[in-house]
């Protein structure tokens, strides 16, 4: 018998939605929604890991196995979901608070590993949940009710921190760039590794129009850089801007007057150390913001590693026995 057709209404849980009207985490929930069944992966198969704040609700919206665990710690029960069940598609769902603060070393900890799982990092820049203080990517000069003066913290680049965390699969898209974002969940899920996604996403009640350089249809053009694997870094609402390296930096330039698409630098996912992180650190107004598949490498998985570990000592050593691993050794009776 053939597997069911799957759709997005399969995905939809029957719990009510609980984020403020017009909260970009609507744009990531319904992506996510109709993603999920276009993979062929059969539902029951799927795990939605969370830790805490606004985007750690969205285990309860997606209609499959779930946990909501707490503040930071998703990147470790997720592991150790995938350790157990190699076969679960897993997929992670943290901010910039829960993830990159009291979850920071989890996080890390996770890409270096390179666990088979998919991190989706809802970057709004500020503490939704908790009502409006600063985070770690809020930026230099913030206002907000923890820093009433301008933070004067710098703020951290998730997609440099997870490449510095040897991620072999790095991205970055924006909640309102359905389509976008769509094919980067798609390719984020086709990794065989730890897929970190950086998505801007918006607080329309803590800090809005955050992002309306990337979103807003009069400007966006101008501003973002779609990156497409083998393609020249062309960019601007006319097509008619590029990126190209002057020594080893990059620098924007107007096509015409003698400078030619095969001028421009050619993204490639599978590049140096060096090239990934130039991209990272490409930001407006300079530069437009790079979106897309940042990084993709093939690496060993911890998983597969710890099964043929386990597979060699076993072949080498037996099955082994509970009951007299326990009672081996120096053992004490208390009476």
């Amino acid at each position: 018998m053939s597997a069911p057709t799957l759709t997005k209404k399969d995905f939809i849980t029957d719990q009510e939605v609980r984020w403020c009207p017009g909260c970009g985490d609507y744009a990531i929930l319904s992506a996510v929604q109709q993603v999920l069944p276009t993979l062929g992966i059969p539902r029951e198969n799927f795990v939605v890991v969370s830790g805490i704040g606004c985007s750690s609700r969205l285990p309860y919206y997606v209609n499959t196995y779930g946990f909501h665990t707490i503040h930071g710690r998703a990147p470790s029960v997720a592991t150790g979901i995938k350790i157990a069940n190699p076969e679960l598609s897993v997929w992670i769902a943290t901010g910039d608070g829960d993830g990159l603060s009291i979850g920071g070393n989890h996080l890390i900890h996770t890409l270096r590993r390179n666990v088979d799982l998919n991190i989706l990092l809802f970057d709004n820049r500020i503490y939704g949940l908790t009502k409006g203080q600063y985070s770690p990517t809020s930026e230099f000069g913030k206002k907000t009710k923890s820093t009433p003066f301008g933070s004067v913290d710098r703020p951290f680049n998730p997609v440099a921190l997870a490449l510095g965390a040897n991620g072999t699969f790095v991205a970055r898209s924006v909640d309102v760039l359905a389509t976008h974002l769509k094919s980067t969940l798609v390719a984020a899920s086709n990794h065989k590794g730890t897929s970190f996604v950086q998505i801007f996403q918006n607080c329309n009640i803590f800090n809005d129009h955050a992002f309306d350089e990337l979103s807003d249809k009069g400007v966006r053009d101008d501003n973002i850089l779609v990156l497409e694997h083998g393609q020249p870094m062309i960019f601007g609402k006319s097509r008619d801007r590029g990126i190209r390296l002057k020594g080893s930096e990059p620098e924007v330039v107007k096509l015409g007057n003698g400078v030619k698409e095969r001028d421009l630098l050619i993204h490639d996912e599978h590049g140096s150390w060096s090239y990934a992180f130039m991209l990272a650190h490409m930001e407006p107004p300079e530069f437009p913001m790079p979106l897309g598949v940042i990084r993709r490498v093939d690496a060993p998985t911890v998983e597969s590693a710890i099964a043929e570990q386990i597979r060699a000592i076993t072949a080498h050593k037996g099955a082994g026995d509970l009951h007299k691993l326990i009672y081996s050794g120096e053992i004490w009776e208390v009476k």
